[in-house]
């Protein structure tokens, strides 16, 4: 399926979304997953790892964007993942959304057996069983994307994730979606500075939302993040973490790219 720039973007990373779903269902059918999922390692604290002094960079893997094209010609999971790794990553993101972001599921099990750290499944999860499949690949962590999702659909998601031991990233774009969020008990939060719809990215929403979100929950901020001068930014609005992902998919030293973020 190919992505358009257009406002029906969103809908159409969905639609992607459950059609990879249902493609994966019908050679891996759900109870193959429970299987594997009782001998699945124990998942790995996200939200601890987040809180942990400084600003957490959770660093993401992705080899192409919907709106900005390929971002490397040289998408090597477990190499990158090695590399965000020593330049003190918190966690890191993996996209596992095919036809939006070129990405695998199964580049979760390569990222896990590199590292130590938390690892997020980065997708537009509609179905339990791209949470299953998550916890089956070694994942420690999902994301919950509101604008996707109804809110009694996002509430069956997320206590379906628990019920895995999965942390759920839950991410956001507005006061109204963080109240929707919130109302269902998310604990760890995500500001999405992007609008999905007209794609301009606003740095500020983290701090507007900061006092909405409280002190209690590990709010992330998410996009259009490139220098440590806005890490530095992020962090003084409250963010505990930044998500990055193109800055460092672009960088010729990612390694070092990540450890500048993290002193921010």
């Amino acid at each position: 399926m190919t992505t358009s720039t257009t406002p029906d973007l969103l809908a159409e990373l969905v639609d992607a979304a459950r059609e990879q779903t249902e493609r994966r269902r019908s050679t891996v059918p759900m109870a193959a997953l429970e299987r594997q999922i009782t001998s699945a390692p124990p998942t790995r604290d996200l939200a601890a790892a987040l809180r942990a002094p400084g600003l957490g960079v959770i660093a993401e893997l992705k080899p192409r964007s919907p709106l900005a094209g390929p971002l490397t010609d040289r998408y090597r999971p477990a190499e990158l993942a090695r590399s965000y790794t020593a330049g003190g990553a918190a966690a890191l993101s993996v996209l596992a959304h095919e036809a939006g972001f070129g990405g695998r599921p199964e580049d979760l099990a390569t990222v896990r057996a590199a590292t130590e750290l938390p690892v997020l499944r980065k997708d537009f999860i509609v179905d339990e069983y791209q949470v299953a499949e998550a916890r089956a690949l070694g994942a420690d962590a999902v994301l919950l994307v509101i604008a996707a999702l109804d809110p009694a659909r996002y509430a069956e998601l997320l206590r379906y994730a628990e019920t895995l031991e999965l942390s759920v990233l839950v991410e956001v774009h507005s006061a109204e979606e963080a109240e929707v969020a919130l109302a269902a008990g998310a604990r760890i939060v995500g500001v999405n500075h992007r609008n999905l719809r007209d794609f301009s990215i606003d740095l500020g929403l983290t701090g507007r939302l900061r006092p909405r979100i409280g002190a209690g929950r590990v709010l992330v901020a998410e996009s259009g993040v490139r220098t440590p001068a806005d890490a530095t930014r992020l962090r003084a609005d409250g963010a505990d973490a930044v998500l990055v992902g193109e800055t460092l998919m672009r960088s010729p030293d990612p390694e070092a790219t990540v450890r500048a973020l993290a002193a921010a």
